[in-house]
């Protein structure tokens, strides 16, 4: 659970820090957006050190997590509602996510 819970917090990092220059450069946001956005993607690169197993492993496993927020990111802040192939493929990579995370290892 603690995994999981150090993966979601890492994609709403890393998701908040890119959209916050996408609301200033798409949207006529200010460019003050870009300092809470910087501290954003740090943040997302400092949580990324924080899991306890080898790098590309995490980043292999992270990319599962961050499918899935970036498909609750379309439904709660673009308003667009995720079809069912948007779910399913999200559940998969979450899948996918477990395996690679959760497998038994040898020492």
């Amino acid at each position: 659970m603690k995994t999981l819970l150090l993966f979601l917090l890492t994609a709403v990092a890393e998701i908040v820090g890119c959209y916050l220059p996408y609301v200033w450069l798409r949207k006529g946001g200010s460019a003050w957006l870009l300092l809470p956005a910087a501290a954003s993607l740090a943040l997302f690169a400092w949580l990324l050190t924080l899991h306890p197993t080898a790098s590309g492993r995490v980043y292999a496993a992270y990319g599962g997590v961050y499918v899935t927020v970036a498909i609750g990111w379309l439904w709660w802040v673009d308003a667009v509602k995720p079809t069912r192939w948007d779910l399913f493929g999200a559940a998969l990579c979450l899948l996918g996510m477990g395996v690679i995370m959760f497998a038994p290892r040898t020492a």
